[in-house]
């Protein structure tokens, strides 16, 4: 959802043209998360502002000069032209070097207040700009805090919830300095502000106070670090962070330096040029640095002068006449397994254009390493590493839960029926919120099996901390390494899928459904009776992506059908068994980018009142491909034309007859798989269908209308 995004350079002189592009960047690689307006924090004078002298003991410098604030309603390049209309209002000087520099920006998701500059961050704790923050989440108890400071002789500009952080901040500040503390340290404040905010978050604080500092902190909102640090004309990057007293450097890139180890307790005496980067996403990371820090709940990162600190909030400590003072920890840090080419379009006009096509790449990834397929004599089987230590637990369960929202939620369901075919073992399907809102039955025998993208859907990660207190082993099946839902499960599996920027997913769906049908034969490997069905599916595992790119030849078919069908104002989908998935999935991306009304639906229930809604208008769409299904949905598609149903046909190669006698409808047809893969193939021209309805319509392809990519508010 929200995006944010923060550049400190340390002894690195870098002008300001410089470090506002890099800000800009940034964004630019959030955009993709979604939102509706954006804005920027930057110094206004270089460092040393004002005397070295300190004003305490602790060496804090005297406050700075107020920072810069740039906001703007609408996209990023919309924030950038008013930036530099403002510069040339301004004379502010952009070739201004500064060799210490902290810089802050924000993608905003419109959740508390319109879309409106006053309601963009970063936002300030008044008109001296003292502390601004950019934040990405909700605060749930914003009105009860706003309450408090307006009480208190505080004013309040925008309809935000974020608002009453940076007040906060001062409120802190303000109550530390008139009690006499001189020696309060910007950590103390962030703590303190930490230990009243209730809700999900991943903030970044700037102050005037602390010139030259940032800090970050998150709870459920995801948050990254990304380290570059310059050791006189090589390059080498952070591997693990001792906070106070040094820093292990990692490994040179230059492969002289591969036995060599760097003795950095320099670093944190701020010798060392080096550049620092904070980012919801890696995808805004990846061009600067691989090696980054996950940021972990209740975690507070110190950014001063170049060095870097990490401190742990416990929420069950009490501040007693004085801030608290919290310990600092150890973290490593982790490579990104990320390529710059792969958050570029290439050769496509549009992100989503580009992972529909990536798809049959994106499922040979994801499956690469994991199918075994010996010799004549020898058998198939599957290779889950990140399950191998709980398979027996899992067959022993009671149940398995799947549990996703959206597309997720859709690929488990297409994953379901096999699941129970190959298992024996029952399948229940939650969508997260729901599950929460009835707090339904999770039990200790139960396996719940949590289903993201990113990793980070709020809802997803709210019903995986529910299924953890309820003592259920819990399975985590994500395409981000590192993510709180990878972190937090007991085992997993990552799609491999790789990095997706659209909003709409594509390549991470179909990656999905193929995870979830390897877990399927990794979990029923032990059943002689099935063995044969194990092994025709691994067969059509292997044969899969090549079916993908068969069914992309149908491009410029579906360009002509969305020809069709722009004018329309709703669409149904009707499927069933396997495709009942497809059905919803399909109008979903339709839904999604199109915005265009649309409907999947199980053809089991047309009956049940969906059948009124057909006339000779309304177009239709309904999967027929061969499977168990396949007699049962030529009788729905023989009652649709009794109506005059306005039919397109989904079938499978060859048999346009079977399903449409007189060519009385239009039929699309998808090569053969298997019936549990079939939805991976059924997906694509519905995916392609949208894409095109969208780009003719004239919409945003990879950023919809009021949707992100990343859910991580309630």
């Amino acid at each position: 959802m929200c995006g944010i995004f923060a550049y400190l350079n340390y002894n690195v002189n870098r002008d300001r043209r410089y470090i506002i592009e890099v800000l800009f960047n940034g964004l630019r690689r959030l955009e993709y998360r979604g939102y509706d307006s954006a804005g920027i924090s930057v110094d206004s004078l270089p460092f040393p502002f004002v005397s070295r002298d300190p004003i305490n003991q602790n060496g804090n410098y005297k406050s700075a000069p107020k920072p810069l604030v740039f906001r703007q309603e609408g996209n990023i390049e919309s924030l950038v032209k008013s930036v530099y209309q403002e510069v040339a209002t301004t004379e502010l000087n952009l070739e201004e070097s500064f060799f210490v520099h902290t810089g802050i920006a924000h993608t905003r998701w419109a959740t508390h207040g319109e879309p409106a500059q006053r309601n963009s961050h970063p936002q300030s704790s008044g008109t001296e700009k003292e502390f601004v923050v950019v934040h990405n989440g909700v605060i749930t108890n914003y009105e009860v805090l706003k309450e408090t400071l307006v009480r208190h002789g505080f004013t309040f500009e925008s309809d935000t919830d974020t608002e009453v952080i940076p007040k906060l901040a001062k409120f802190v500040f303000d109550q530390a300095s008139e009690e006499g503390d001189q020696t309060v340290t910007f950590c103390q404040v962030v703590f303190e502000v930490m230990r009243h905010l209730e809700g999900a978050y991943a903030l970044i604080f700037k102050s005037r106070h602390y010139p030259n500092e940032l800090i970050a902190c998150k709870r459920g909102s995801p948050l990254l670090l990304g380290v570059k640090v310059s050791y006189a004309r090589f390059l080498v990057v952070v591997a693990v962070i001792v906070v106070e007293v040094k820093l292990l450097m990692d490994l040179a890139e230059d492969p002289s330096f591969a036995a060599s180890y760097f003795d950095v307790k320099s670093l944190s005496e701020n010798v060392h040029p080096k550049e620092l980067f904070l980012s919801s996403d890696a995808s805004a990371l990846v061009e600067h640095t691989k090696k980054v820090l996950v940021i972990e709940d209740g975690e507070v990162v110190h950014l001063k002068d170049g060095s870097v600190s990490v401190f742990k909030y416990d929420n069950k400590a009490k501040s007693v006449g004085t801030l608290s003072r919290p310990a600092s920890v150890q973290r490593a840090l982790s490579v990104l397994e990320m390529e710059v080419e792969q958050i570029n379009k290439g050769k496509y006009d549009h992100y989503m254009q580009k992972e529909i096509h990536e798809q049959p790449e994106s499922l040979t990834t994801t499956m690469r390493g994991r199918l075994i397929r010996g010799g004549s004599c020898k058998g198939r089987s599957v290779l889950l590493g990140g399950l191998k230590d709980h398979i027996k637990t899992i067959r022993r369960s009671r149940r398995i839960v799947f549990i996703g929202c959206g597309t997720s939620y859709n690929a488990a369901l297409a994953a379901r029926p096999i699941l129970e075919e190959l298992t024996g073992i029952p399948v229940t399907m939650e969508v997260a919120s729901d599950l929460l809102d009835r707090q339904g039955p999770i039990c200790r025998e139960d396996t719940a099996v949590f289903v993201s993208q990113s990793g980070e859907t709020a809802d997803t990660l709210l019903a995986l901390e529910y299924a953890l207190e309820n003592g259920a082993l819990s399975v985590g099946i994500t395409n981000t390494v590192g993510s709180a839902i990878a972190r937090k499960t007991h085992c997993g599996v990552h799609i491999n899928a790789g990095c997706e920027i659209g909003v709409a997913s594509t390549k991470a769906y179909t990656s999905q459904i193929v995870v979830m049908a390897m877990v399927a034969l990794a979990i029923g490997d032990d059943t002689i009776s099935t063995q044969h069905r194990r092994e025709s599916i691994i067969d059509a595992l292997f044969d899969l992506p090549n079916k993908v790119r068969e069914v992309l030849k149908l491009d410029q078919e579906m360009k002509e059908l969305a020809k069709l069908l722009i004018a329309e104002q709703s669409l149904l989908v009707f499927g069933r068994g396997y495709n009942y998935a497809t059905a919803l999935e399909g109008a979903l991306k339709v839904k999604e980018v199109a915005l265009m009304h649309s409907e999947g639906m199980l053809a089991g229930e047309m009956k049940h009142g969906p059948l009124a809604l057909v006339d000779e208008y309304l177009p239709i769409v309904v999967i027929a491909t061969h499977d168990a299904c396949f007699s049962k949905q030529q009788s729905v598609i023989q009652q649709l034309h009794a109506r005059k149903g306005r039919l397109i046909v989904m079938c499978s190669n060859g048999d346009e007859a079977s399903v449409c006698p007189g060519g009385s409808c239009r039929v699309i047809e998808v090569p053969q798989v298997e019936d549990c893969l079939q939805p991976v193939i059924n997906i694509v021209p519905l995916q392609l269908l949208a894409y095109h309805l969208t780009v003719l319509r004239g919409y945003n392809v990879d950023q919809p209308r009021n949707l992100a990519k990343s859910v991580t508010t309630q």
